[in-house]
């Protein structure tokens, strides 16, 4: 029997799905209606539902994130980038004369997502071209774009009032909110591209060793331009999410240390800092983690004084359990535990003549 449970202890997603399992557990015995799900003018509304649907700005960013990690890389200015857009986005539509043309919510939506990606390429220039160290280089950007995130909005909270922009984040589709399938169709593509193409492996083989990478004909470069083009309209997408939410920009607070989330949601889902492989599905699963901690600790009622120490806490723990070697260690330690003292009568037996 331990012979089949040792491959599934082993397996990359046991502790990630493990963790999740009894932190939902966990709130169901606190509140035994944690679970409980209703249909409400043909949506499903509950404490699951939000979850999967206040997790989607974190998938989003977080898929990005891996890119970039796997590349030995990060990415620091995603909170800054979704700052950014949501303050693009909701600008535009705050001066139409029609908020709730369609149209018009589109063309901001593309306006600001052309931003993003601009930014994205600039932080992909710095580490690719000019071979500033990533966190140095995406620093930058996360600080002077909080402050263009001010300068856009002029230091104000644009309020709006457009159905459009507001289904991106409460918006119901086939009884789910939408921004589940936004989510969703943005994991799928990343693995088809990733997965599916030989872009996943030069990802990995850039991460693992550039200059080999290099020497082996592999325009690492370019790869790692590309990791932070597409990081940056991740982040353009959940600042949508995020601003959609509440249908005001808010360049101080909009997307405010999401990018400490977001590389913890990677770490948990099994992708190390140092580049290399990542795992999609992990990263996934790492933001459920992340958002079920968060309504985890508001649910029962924690001051949010305390909630960060929590959070921090509990990541630790689901860090060192599925670590490999911290489970390794502390497995030798338990076969290495001093054996019990012998008998009397084997100590006799022991005695010599």
């Amino acid at each position: 029997m331990s012979e089949r449970i040792k491959p599934l202890l082993g397996h990359r997603l046991f502790w990630p799905v493990a963790v999740l399992v009894i932190m939902l557990a966990a709130n169901t015995l606190y509140r035994p209606g944690f679970l409980s799900i209703e249909v409400k003018d043909g949506h499903l509304y509950g404490t699951p539902i939000d979850i999967l649907r206040l997790s989607a700005p974190l998938i989003l960013v977080a898929l990005g994130m891996t890119l970039v990690i796997s590349t030995g890389g990060i990415d620091l200015s995603v909170g800054s980038v979704c700052a950014i857009s949501g303050a693009i986005a909701c600008l535009y539509i705050s001066k139409a004369p029609d908020q709730n043309s369609l149209g018009m919510v589109l063309t901001a939506l593309a306006m600001a997502i052309g931003a993003a990606l601009v930014l994205g390429a600039w932080n992909g220039v710095l580490v690719s071209v000019i071979g500033i160290q990533p966190i140095i280089a995406t620093l930058i950007l996360m600080v002077a774009g909080r402050g263009l995130a001010q300068l856009i909005t002029e230091g104000q909270i644009i309020t709006i009032n457009s159905g459009p922009y507001r289904a991106i984040g409460l918006g119901h589709f086939l009884t789910l909110p939408l921004a589940i399938f936004i989510a969703l169709a943005a994991a799928l593509l990343v693995a088809a591209f990733t997965r599916r193409t030989a872009l996943g492996m030069i990802i990995e083989s850039v991460g693992g060793n550039r200059e080999a990478s290099r020497l082996a004909g592999l325009r690492s470069g370019r790869v790692v331009f590309l990791v932070y083009v597409v990081s940056a309209g991740c982040a353009a997408i959940a600042g949508f999410m995020m601003t959609a939410n509440v249908s005001s920009a808010d360049g101080n607070s909009a997307g405010l240390w999401v990018e400490l989330d977001a590389i913890l949601a990677v770490v948990i889902g099994g992708t190390s800092l140092a580049g290399g492989r990542f795992f999609l599905s992990g990263t996934v699963l790492g933001a459920l983690i992340i958002q079920t901690l968060t309504t985890s600790v508001y649910a029962m009622n924690i001051s949010p004084q305390t909630a960060l120490l929590f959070k921090a806490v509990v990541v630790i723990a689901v860090c060192l359990v599925q670590a490999p070697a911290f489970r390794s260690k502390f497995g030798r330690r338990r076969r290495g535990a001093t054996p019990p003292e012998a008998s009397p009568q084997r100590q006799k037996e022991q005695v010599p003549a």
